[in-house]
């Protein structure tokens, strides 16, 4: 039994899987109070399902991607479960997560994205470092970037953390904070292998919910 915020259809709005049609499974609840999160209607409102009813709300849509997010999805203790069900239901996974939970349970076959708290986040005390060790070249690392200080702190950890040997690293504006020109500009200057992103629902329904 997991708490259900939402299932829905749209376009992939964010990492190497932008603009694939894929349905989101929307978990209850999160541990952080990200300064920049637009999913607050998460952190509490939701319904409880049990798997394979979430397995058939998934399946109406006849999606071949599926992205279970949040919140933190892996807040709760069945994500893992759900997540190896809709791989055997044959659905290509893809999980958000904050980065703060262990991502070493999650089965092998899904495409973790994992955040990288950055300082202005207000969450970066809550990074959980060793996850990096666990990471394959299927998964990515997202920094979403407040400011040049943020970019400063985010460009450190990519270098002296040699992340971009792990797997892809996406940095992203945060959208009204930070003028996604600038972080262009930034990424070039200083030659970063990196890929630059913006959310894609955002720019197409000017809208944080729903699509």
């Amino acid at each position: 039994m997991l708490k259900v915020n939402e299932v829905f259809y749209s376009l992939q709005g964010e990492t190497s899987r932008i603009g694939l049609p894929t349905v989101f499974v929307r978990l209850t609840g999160c541990p952080l109070r990200c300064g920049y999160c637009d999913t607050a209607y998460a952190f509490n409102e939701g319904a409880p399902l049990e798997i394979p009813a979430i397995l058939e709300q998934v399946a109406t849509f006849h999606p071949r991607y599926v992205t279970v997010t949040g919140g933190e999805p892996l807040a709760q203790k069945e994500c893992p479960a759900l997540l190896s069900a809709l791989c055997d239901a044959g659905y290509s996974v893809s999980l958000e997560t904050s980065g703060a939970l262990d991502i070493g349970k999650v089965d092998a076959r899904v495409s973790r994205i994992v955040d990288v708290k950055t300082p202005a986040s207000g969450e970066v005390e809550k990074n959980r470092w060793a996850n990096l060790d666990v990471l394959t070249p299927r998964d990515e690392l997202k920094f979403v970037i407040c400011d040049e200080a943020d970019y400063a702190w985010a460009k450190s950890a990519l270098l002296e953390r040699r992340l971009n040997e792990k797997c892809a690293v996406l940095f992203s504006p945060v959208a009204g904070a930070l003028q996604p020109a600038d972080l262009a500009d930034w990424i070039l200057r200083d030659r970063l292998d990196v890929r630059f992103q913006l959310q894609l629902h955002k720019i197409l329904w000017r809208e944080d919910r729903g699509r």
